[in-house]
């Protein structure tokens, strides 16, 4: 293959006409593929199958868990997955089986009732603003759309989001109350952040005094090597800084065990807690504690968590390989596109030739393959430069995953070509 920009306008059409028949015919196959989602496949799931013969129903201390009570979670199971987070048991709260929804009720709560160090709540103000570094998790952009939060992107660098732009907007500006960070094997970009992100978050000065980092450490322990990139807890770094009440963290096990099933977390300061539980007293008796102990006795403990994740990346290492080498062998020399290799979680950053990320999802889509749509990374599901699109290659079996790959590489050369023609 030849770099695009070095062939003349006559072979540019002649390629492209070329490649427009191969499309047609792929068309004609009525295929049905989708890659739109980070999903865990069946295989995976299939491995916490045993936590469903898990017929035992009182806690390590005696506690009924088929009863109310413990509306903050088993403190055996806070124990369990203290360590995954890096904080003490007694800052966690254990939820139901979405961190999402512990995230929305927490931005909820700010804007009822603000957080510990507000004057006012969040809601009540005539603007609130949170820092979204892009690209970046779109169900973190769509809870501040829902709240009418306004959104100011931050660029994505290698080591994390833009901290000087941070710094410089925070130090300036009350009306800012938060940030969202996935630190580790950031969501698409697979970045995770450095010492210097974490403590620069944690440190830095903020108009707001009730500004909240919002830690959604998803990955945490979603590993595709030996040998993983550490990663500086922020607890530590926030109450090293003297910001004790500074971030919310939170994670879940919905990519550990079972998607729909599983169990949810977050952590904060202790003050924080004891806020967040006496509203929660109000908002429930507290959640499934039969998980909650399904997951401790299935698990036992943090070496019980690490041995299940290696079972999980020999599963889907396999498929990150495959997207690699497509893309490698397939597309590199083409000039015409970019994509990370992240070391962990679940995604590939890939960028198009920009102006084109809209009409590869178009091509792909008519071709039969669905892909998360482009824009979704960005706030407002406007991305300025219309490039980045977020590949998810863990849900597909690996022969639908080299197939959906074919057809995504051949809707880049074909949007590529399209414009270059133009």
């Amino acid at each position: 293959m030849v770099e695009f920009q070095k062939m003349e306008p006559s072979e540019l059409k002649a390629y492209y006409a070329d490649l427009q028949t191969e499309y047609e015919k792929i068309k004609a196959q009525g295929l049905k593929l989708d890659m739109s989602r980070g999903k865990p496949c069946a295989e995976q799931l299939d491995l916490s199958l045993g936590m469903l013969d898990m017929v035992e129903y009182k806690s390590p201390s005696g506690l009924d868990c088929r009863n109310y009570g413990c509306v903050d979670g088993l403190p055996e199971v806070k124990k369990l997955f203290a360590p995954l987070l890096g904080v003490k048991a007694d800052q966690m709260i254990i939820g139901g089986n979405s961190s999402l929804n512990m995230m929305h009720d927490t931005i909820a709560r700010a804007m009822l009732f603000g957080v510990t160090d507000s004057v006012v709540p969040w809601g009540r103000l005539p603007v609130v603003k949170f820092l979204c570094p892009t690209p970046g998790y779109d169900r973190h952009f769509s809870i501040c759309e829902l709240f009418d939060i306004e959104m100011i992107s931050i660029e994505m660098k290698e080591d994390g989001p833009d901290l000087d732009r941070i710094q410089e907007l925070v130090a300036e500006d009350e009306t800012i109350k938060g940030i969202w960070c996935v630190p580790r094997y950031s969501n698409p970009t697979g970045i995770t952040y450095s010492d210097a992100v974490v403590d620069g978050l944690a440190r830095m000065r903020t108009k707001a005094d009730d500004f909240r980092i919002f830690w959604d450490n998803a990955y945490a322990v979603h590993h595709l090597t030996d040998h993983p990139q550490p990663l500086e807890n922020m607890m530590e770094a926030c109450v090293t800084a003297g910001h004790p009440e500074r971030v919310f963290i939170f994670s879940s096990t919905s990519k550990i065990s079972l998607s729909g099933a599983g169990v949810a977390m977050m952590a904060a300061s202790e003050r924080n807690i004891a806020m967040i539980r006496k509203q929660l007293a109000v908002q429930t008796i507290g959640s499934d504690k039969l998980n909650q102990l399904r997951h401790l006795l299935f698990f036992k403990d943090e070496a019980g968590i690490t041995k299940h994740m290696k079972k999980h990346a020999k599963i889907i290492g396999p498929k990150f390989e495959l997207v690699f080498e497509m893309l490698q062998t397939q597309l590199a020399e083409a000039g015409i596109a970019a994509w990370n290799r992240p070391q962990g979680g679940y995604f590939i950053n890939f960028n198009t030739m920009e102006g084109c990320a809209k009409r590869v999802v178009q091509l792909a889509a008519e071709a039969g393959v669905v892909l998360t749509p482009a824009g979704a990374t960005y706030p407002y599901h406007q991305d300025p430069l219309d490039r980045n699109i977020r590949l998810a290659p863990t849900f597909p079996p690996l022969s639908e995953l080299k197939k959906a790959m074919e057809v995504f590489i051949l809707c880049n050369k074909l949007a590529a070509l399209e414009k270059m023609i133009r």
